[in-house]
């Protein structure tokens, strides 16, 4: 479970209710980090509205700081749940791709002593 988040918004408020849904659907991503980088993971949450030409639209980001590295993602939608579904996709998608390369080193080179031998045969 993600402890550490920060909910900042801009021209709008964030209700319980909607902490409740983001809190509920970034708490499962923290399977896609490793052990130890869960422990230093923060995540920040801006929320903005943005109002043109009588238009309102939401935009909504997070910000993933985790060792060695920070992900931004960011979404502008008519509705603020909508956003945080996409943002919270995009999230699981970056956080695979960072588990991939920060991983277990171990793996790698495991991978890197199959594809030797596969090259001596």
């Amino acid at each position: 479970m993600i402890r550490n988040l920060d909910f900042h918004s801009v021209h709008t408020s964030l209700d319980e209710e909607l902490k409740q849904y983001i809190s509920h659907k970034l708490e499962g991503l923290d399977k896609y980090v490793s052990p130890a980088a869960r422990r230093s993971l923060r995540i920040e949450i801006f929320a903005k509205e943005n109002k043109t030409h009588g238009a309102k639209r939401y935009e909504f980001e997070v910000i993933a700081h985790l060792p060695k590295e920070k992900i931004r993602i960011s979404e502008e939608t008519i509705n603020m749940h909508a956003a945080v579904d996409i943002v919270e996709e995009k999230l699981k998608q970056a956080l695979i791709k960072y588990k991939n390369i920060h991983g277990n080193p171990k793996r790698w080179s495991h991978l890197l002593k199959r594809s030797l031998r596969k090259t001596r045969k």
